[in-house]
């Protein structure tokens, strides 16, 4: 029995909301759902009642990407989004793709850049922005939005199906016990509940656990973004600008490789994208990031500028094959919780979007026909006739591919792609999660990464200083262990502790007692709610559970 439950017993019962549709996450995805089904409402004239929650202290505080945004989603939402003012204003004006070795970077020639890694027609975008953007609108339609109240708990009817959500509490210190300004969290009942948390949400886990939802799929495989924001020299920035390398510094036996986007006003967005199913417990995310910028191709962008921001997040890159059954009784997973992101384009905010979308007419249809709680059938079944479906069919090999190493996967991919355009007629599967991916310590090299300079690399302590991330000191942890023996009896003694590496923010550090015992020190403020904890743990014994709301980073521009 958790905390929350015990304090609902004691100080319960919790107030409760009536909704048609509840969303969780105030996103791309979740957004998009609750505009469309306001737009679909007013068209009708017709009343349905929404509500958006977002655990981030403002709609667009948690949002990390790249970005690079397709607007045909968008495009769908709002034709007219240009004259409503939406904040997509750098056009892609132009392409490159580098292999990187250590002091030399090769251009891919134009003719053999694969269509996928083409950007015509699309924007470099502060996703976040994007985000606060929508939530404008769906404000503007008569959406409810809630940030800063995490939905911590999923609820059900007695028949088993979802009833809805209720948020955290409030006020409740290290030890899980009320202080004065305990506050019980609210439940808010919905006859449908849309979850549309981000990659590896906590409670669209929980509904895939529950409900069977990966029966028959391949185990979803992550990566891990790092970012950072900067403002450069006028004379280094090209409006429109965006580079993708491969190669250096990472070994070719391990996926990963880097973006630098040139947005408006001197700004670049820079960074580093590695898959969390690398086997070396030495390999640190974060340090291979910082090394990649000081290649001679890349470092001559920064010198001379000045870092703004930094964040990090987990990506879904399973595609197709890993994506869950979307339904079950009373609700749906939607954008990232599900897994919808475009790995060979290195896109996901327009999937997002059409997501929400699908789902969201979905259940209008649904409410029109009186009905409740059931599966929302018609949701999946127009994905699967939806551009998105047959985008990501396309794309359903390009991951495994590349899983395979640099050279082979280059190599299958452009047959896949520029040969067969995607229309091969075998689909790779994979049979192991990430954490199932790490060699024991004693099997592997140690990694020595250079030091940062404070000027171009940096350590993690001052990149979460500006990710404005921030939690009540007095809090219960949210960052749990199953079993506390588990980190130093196998993940240190048998992997050399790669909690301490691959961890962004610093949260994770083995110390020694007074006793000279070695213990793993947790802590939980610095975590910028990446998850990459909860999958790349060999063991599975790290559960990320949602914090007291409005804790986390807070990404300016992002």
């Amino acid at each position: 029995m958790t905390e929350q439950t015990n304090l609902v017993e004691q100080y319960g019962p919790r107030e409760a909301m009536e909704y048609d549709v509840v969303i969780v996450g105030g996103g791309p995805a979740g957004l998009s759902a609750a505009i469309k089904l306001k737009q679909l409402a007013a068209a009708q004239g017709r009343e349905v009642s929404v509500c958006v929650l977002e655990k981030g202290g403002e709609l667009g505080a948690h949002i990390l990407s790249g970005a690079v945004m397709d607007p045909r989603a968008m495009s769908e939402l709002f034709p007219n989004w240009k004259e409503l003012g939406a904040p997509l204003h750098t056009a892609v004006t132009e392409d490159r793709i580098l292999f990187l070795t250590e002091s030399k970077a090769y251009r891919t020639p134009n003719m053999l850049v694969p269509a996928c890694f083409e950007n015509h027609g699309n924007y470099v975008v502060s996703l976040g922005n994007v985000v606060r953007w929508l939530g404008q609108q769906a404000e503007a339609l008569g959406v409810e939005v809630f940030p800063g109240f995490p939905a911590a708990e999923v609820l059900y009817n007695e028949d088993g199906s979802v009833k809805g959500v209720a948020t955290g509490n409030m006020g409740v210190d290290r030890h899980g016990q009320p202080k004065a300004d305990f506050q019980l969290g609210m439940e808010l009942h919905a006859k449908y509940t849309l979850f549309a948390e981000g990659a590896r949400g906590n409670l669209g886990k929980q509904l895939i656990a529950r409900y069977d939802l990966n029966k028959g799929k391949d185990p979803q495989s992550y990566s891990i973004g790092i970012k950072e924001l900067w403002e450069i020299d006028p004379a280094k920035h090209q409006s429109g600008l965006v580079i993708h390398t491969t190669g250096w510094p990472l070994s070719s036996d391990t996926y990963g490789g880097s973006f630098l986007y040139h947005l408006e006003n001197n700004q670049v967005a820079v960074g580093y994208v590695i898959g969390l199913s690398y086997d070396n417990p030495y390999l640190s995310p974060y340090e291979e990031f910082q090394r990649y910028k000081t290649h001679p191709a890349i470092r001559t962008f920064f010198e001379g500028g000045k870092r703004i921001s930094y964040g990090a997040r987990a990506i879904t890159a399973g595609g197709l094959q890993a994506l869950p059954k979307l339904v079950f009784p009373g609700g749906a997973l939607i954008g990232c919780d599900a897994g919808f992101l475009n790995m060979s384009r290195i896109k996901g905010s327009h999937a997002a979007i059409k997501t929400g979308m699908l789902a969201a007419e979905a259940a209008y249809a649904a409410l029109g026909e009186q009905r409740q709680h059931d599966e929302l059938a018609a949701f999946p079944a127009a994905f699967e006739q939806s551009w998105l479906h047959e985008e990501l069919h396309v794309a359903r090999n390009v991951k495994p591919w590349l899983a395979k190493g640099l050279y082979l996967g280059s190599v299958m991919t452009a047959i896949d792609q520029m040969l067969l355009r995607g229309k091969a007629p075998w689909t790779l599967h994979r049979s192991y999660g990430d954490h199932e991916c790490l060699k024991p310590a004693a099997a592997c090299t140690p990694i020595v990464y250079p030091k940062p300079d404070g000027k171009l690399t940096f350590d993690r302590l001052s990149s979460v200083f500006i990710s404005n991330t921030n939690h009540a000191e007095d809090q219960p942890i949210h960052l749990t262990l199953k079993n506390d023996k588990v980190p130093v009896a196998i993940n240190l003694a048998e992997y050399a502790g790669p909690e301490a590496r691959y961890c962004p923010a610093g949260v994770y550090e083995f110390v020694k007692t007074d006793a000279g015992q070695d213990r793993l020190q947790i802590n939980a403020q610095n975590c910028v709610h990446c998850k990459t904890c909860d999958i790349k743990d060999p063991t599975q014994n790290i559960v990320w559970v949602t914090p007291e709301g409005g804790g986390g980073p807070n990404y300016p521009n992002m």
